[in-house]
């Protein structure tokens, strides 16, 4: 019996909601696969490193200076007393 048969007996036997966890999880799993092989593309087709990070920018929450200012606020964190 191959993997995709026990994997097909197996979730006949589930709960029609736990069918759709099932397919849920398969569809991300497929995702991550394309995610992987897009990110694979971009690199091999040479696309700058900004290019890459800019599915990164603003996705966390800092001081609105940090980009910009940023030995500044380095210093600032060590030299500075906290009050």
């Amino acid at each position: 019996m191959s993997i995709e048969e026990i994997i097909i007996d197996k979730v006949r036997i589930l709960p029609p909601d736990k069918q759709q966890e099932a397919l849920d999880f398969v569809e991300f799993l497929l995702a991550k696969i394309q995610k992987q092989e897009l990110s694979v593309q971009e690199i091999k087709s040479g696309v700058s490193a900004l290019t890459l990070a800019q599915q990164y920018i603003g996705c966390v929450e800092a001081a609105s200076d940090l980009s910009t200012n940023k030995i500044n606020l380095i210093f600032q964190s060590i030299l500075l007393p906290k009050n």
